[in-house]
């Protein structure tokens, strides 16, 4: 006797998750409304009332006599000899800081990626120049380093010179005699912890079975640095660099407090002649034009910044 059974149920398809609409994606961002009015408000508004004034012919030594000059402004700003002389400088400044800045970290990140004992208060103690105000350490390096009568450069100089049976040794005014590389010295000293965190974080990012295989094969340790470290390490180097470049190039607390842009214009970089521009000069309108160059060459550079930690994360999500 066969017993009639019942046919199997087909299954229910799987329900669709329910779309957002766009009222609910509106409630998810209206509470981030205010801080966008607070950014648009305290970013955006000064920018473009920057932009106004940079059309303006305005010396503040001749009142009421604000007119309309379009891009001449503009044109100043890429035809005047101070203003190309503080461009010079500052890719100078920038290209030699952020370059030594990146081959000393570099260095500091391979020793601190090894285990020894104190590594941690190693660290501790070579990041900490990263962590002084700018112009607290720019005033340690002119007193207490580059000063002549009591400065630790004149003061170890001498010391060397008594050793070996001197009575004195030189007397150096460094700031007046070597004003560039007194200012690239002292910046390399901030920036370089910096760089130093960013290659550490590439180098324990490195797979560990990579660097095992190739000891395995008999891999030297500079075949293994040159082969497999360096391009691992390659985007968070071009990271160091564009983002070093980007604050580097920004610098006004160092050279207004250790050389005030001399001797004569060697060391005046776009910041300090703006400075100068808007408050010496009190030319307000040259001053606003060669700021948005500036912040509009920033922004290039912050561009690229931005894709380089963009595909930093696509590769880390990839893994």
């Amino acid at each position: 006797m066969t017993t009639l059974t019942a046919p199997p149920r087909k299954a229910s398809p799987p329900s669709r998750p329910r779309t957002t609409t766009g009222v609910s994606k509106w409630k998810r961002r209206f509470p981030l409304l205010p801080a966008l009015v607070f950014t648009i408000v305290v970013t955006q508004l000064p920018f473009v009332a920057t932009i106004v004034i940079s059309t303006l012919q305005w010396n503040i030594l001749k009142p009421g006599d604000q007119h309309f000059v379009g891009l001449s402004n503009f044109k100043f700003v890429f035809t005047d000899e101070r203003l190309r002389t503080a461009v010079l400088n500052t890719v100078v400044l920038t290209a030699s800081v952020v370059l030594i800045s990146v081959v000393l970290g570099l260095g500091l990140a391979m020793l601190l990626d090894r285990r020894f004992v104190g590594r941690g208060l190693a660290r501790t103690l070579l990041i900490s120049p990263f962590l002084v105000m700018p112009v607290a350490a720019a005033l340690l390096w002119k007193h207490a380093i580059y000063n002549p009568d009591y400065g630790l450069l004149n003061g170890t100089l001498n010391a060397v010179y008594r050793l070996f049976g001197a009575a004195n040794g030189p007397t150096v005014d460094w700031i007046s005699s070597y004003p560039m590389p007194a200012l690239v010295v002292s910046l390399v000293w901030q920036w370089t912890p910096f760089m130093m965190l960013i290659l550490l974080a590439g180098l324990q990012a490195q797979p560990g079975d990579v660097l095992e295989a190739a000891r395995m094969d008999g891999a030297s340790a500079l075949a293994t640095f040159r082969h497999i470290t360096l391009p691992h390490l390659r985007q968070y180097i071009e990271l160091g660099i564009l983002l070093g470049t980007i604050y580097v190039v920004q610098t006004f607390d160092a050279v207004y407090t250790i050389t005030q842009g001399g001797p004569g214009s060697q060391t005046t970089n776009l910041p300090y002649e703006i400075y100068l521009t808007m408050f010496r000069k009190y030319e307000y309108g040259q001053a606003a034009a060669a700021g948005v160059v500036v912040v509009i060459g920033s922004i290039v550079i912050a561009t690229f910044a931005l894709r380089t930690i963009a595909s930093l994360f696509r590769e880390e999500t990839s893994r």
